[in-house]
């Protein structure tokens, strides 16, 4: 239950953050038969399908690490679910990571965004 918590801060913080980058939030937690995408968005012509990782510590290692050829597969077939429902077929795509670390009262230590983090061929 304090993971799901601890997942929707980073989540809320990430949107916060790409904002702040001049990205455009399309969706969060837009639901696919296979699963959520965390947050769709667009930055200039490009449409970034973004997973959040959030860790409260480095215990378990660097919460980027967790987004594996596993997760990376999925997030693609999602992807292609949301394209196929919106019959948007003509952007350029990527896959984004937001790595957000908090501290003591959910306080942000540090957040990184990694841009074009996979693409479907390394999955």
């Amino acid at each position: 239950m304090r993971h799901l918590i601890l997942g929707r801060i980073g989540e809320r913080k990430a949107a916060r953050y790409l904002r702040k980058l001049g990205f455009v939030i399309l969706a969060t937690n837009y639901r696919t038969p296979l699963g959520e995408i965390d947050i769709i968005a667009r930055e200039d012509n490009t449409l970034a399908f973004v997973e959040v990782k959030t860790r409260s510590s480095g215990d378990y290692g660097l919460p980027q690490e967790a987004v594996d050829h596993r997760k990376q597969h999925k997030l693609c077939r999602m992807a292609h679910a949301f394209l196929n429902d919106r019959g948007d077929h003509g952007m350029v795509c990527r896959f984004d990571v937001v790595a957000v670390l908090t501290g003591a009262g959910g306080r942000t230590r540090a957040i990184e965004l990694i841009r074009d983090a996979f693409n479907e061929s390394s999955e």
